[in-house]
Order: structure tokens, then C-alpha cells, then sequence
């Protein structure tokens, strides 16, 4: 399955959007465009160092996972999962935040919700259980690479059963701006990135108001966004 390509339900801003244009420039990737774009390196911050730091994020381009990167199903193909996606999206209602806060989660940094959403938990959790019959059971590598991460039992119980063990009330809905960093870094990275993103973003009330199918050629390729689904609609 290595060369075939992957797919994944994000929440990803409108293109056209303040929050995509901080994300996008953060990462140096526009998912979007499928095109490198130049850093907004934050204040204090090394620039040289940058592009090591946002690595791995960039080559999922800036968005929130509702479900995990997949592999199409025997029988499933690339246009009926578009459908599909157009149709759940329509029945489904934006889910409106109190705001996003930087936040170091471990050693990365990301963006998270200011206060918890009861209806963002279930909308992610739709999501997951809506999209299952379009995925791929694991393949052993992944599969062996989930299972070396410590898991709780319900998170295992969930990797069997979803393919990934942050579902359900595991979830934590986050849009990350690093990879992971080195333990004496992650504090003042996560402050100079608060300070560029107060700088770029009026603090406001964000609204989940879309679902976007992203897809990866191959593993060696980054995902692109391949269509965005407004809710409702």
C-alpha cells in the first residue's frame, strides 16, 4: 500500500482566511495551493532552524484531524468518498468555539479550543464512526507503529477498531504548528507563537464550519487539500 494514496477528514479554515494565511505561513506550506510559501518565522524564534522544526507538520498542511489519514477500502474509490463526504457535510451543523489558544501539548505546540466542546468531541467522533466503511483495515507496519506508543486499553480498544487511538473521548482537537521539540525550547516556542498569533488573529469566537477531504499521492508526498465541505450546506 506504500504507493497508493491516503486520504483524511481535517477541519481546515476557509483558503481565504486569516487563520489559514497564520497556519499556512507557520508551516511554509500551502495545503491548499500545494506549494511552499514562505515562513513566518515568530519573533525570537531561530529562522535558520524553522524548517527543521515545522517539518512535520508541513507534510500534513495546516488543519485538525476529525479522521486519521486512511487507505481507500477494496472497493471504494476516490469519487464516492468525495460524495459521501459532500453528503455527511450537509447534514451536519457548524459547531461554534469560544476561540483557539497556543498551547504546548507535550513537546510540540498547537493550536486548541480556549474552553471544551461537548459538540466538537461529537462531531469528531461522527466523523470517525461515519467515514469507517471508506477505510482500509491497517497494515502491519502501521500498525506495529501505533502499538509501540504507550496506549491505555481504550485507546488500544479504539486502534482495533478505528485504526487510530485518539478517538472518541481520547480526541483532543488540535491544529499543531511544530513537530516535536526539544524539551528546552518547547516554552518560549510556544510563547513567541502565541505573540505572532494574537499579532494576526483578532481574538474572536472560531466556528468549525467545514469538513475537508485532504489526500497523499504516496507516503513520500505531502497531503494537499482536495475539497472542503461547508456544513449544512
Amino acid at each position: 500500500m506504500l504507493s497508493t494514496p491516503r486520504y483524511a477528514l481535517y477541519y481546515a479554515p476557509a483558503s481565504d482566511s486569516a487563520l489559514w494565511r497564520f497556519g499556512c505561513a507557520t508551516l511554509g506550506y500551502d495545503a491548499f495551493t500545494g506549494q511552499d510559501i514562505a515562513f513566518s518565522v515568530p519573533a525570537g524564534c531561530d529562522a535558520e532552524g524553522w524548517p527543521q522544526a515545522t517539518a512535520e507538520p508541513r507534510r500534513y498542511g495546516f488543519h485538525a484531524t476529525l479522521k486519521a489519514p486512511f487507505h481507500l477500502a477494496n472497493g471504494r474509490s476516490e469519487g464516492q468518498l468525495r460524495a459521501f463526504a459532500h453528503q455527511i457535510a450537509a447534514g451536519l451543523s457548524a459547531v461554534p468555539l469560544a476561540g483557539l489558544n497556543v498551547t504546548a501539548l507535550g513537546r510540540f505546540v498547537a493550536l486548541t479550543p480556549s474552553e471544551p466542546s461537548p459538540a466538537l468531541q461529537k462531531l469528531a467522533f461522527d466523523m470517525v464512526q461515519a467515514f469507517e466503511p471508506f477505510r482500509a483495515p491497517l497494515g502491519a507496519a502501521d500498525l506495529e507503529r501505533r502499538l509501540a506508543s504507550p496506549l491505555t486499553p481504550a485507546q488500544r480498544a479504539y486502534l482495533e477498531a478505528y485504526g487510530y487511538p485518539y478517538v472518541g473521548d481520547a480526541f483532543r482537537f488540535h491544529m499543531t504548528l511544530t513537530g516535536s521539540l526539544p524539551q528546552d525550547a518547547v516554552s518560549g516556542t510556544a510563547v513567541a507563537l502565541a505573540g505572532a498569533y494574537a499579532a494576526a488573529i483578532p481574538a474572536e469566537p472560531v466556528a468549525i464550519d467545514r469538513v475537508c477531504l485532504f489526500r497523499q499521492p504516496d507516503r513520500e508526498s505531502r497531503f494537499h487539500l482536495l475539497d472542503s465541505f461547508v456544513l449544512g450546506r
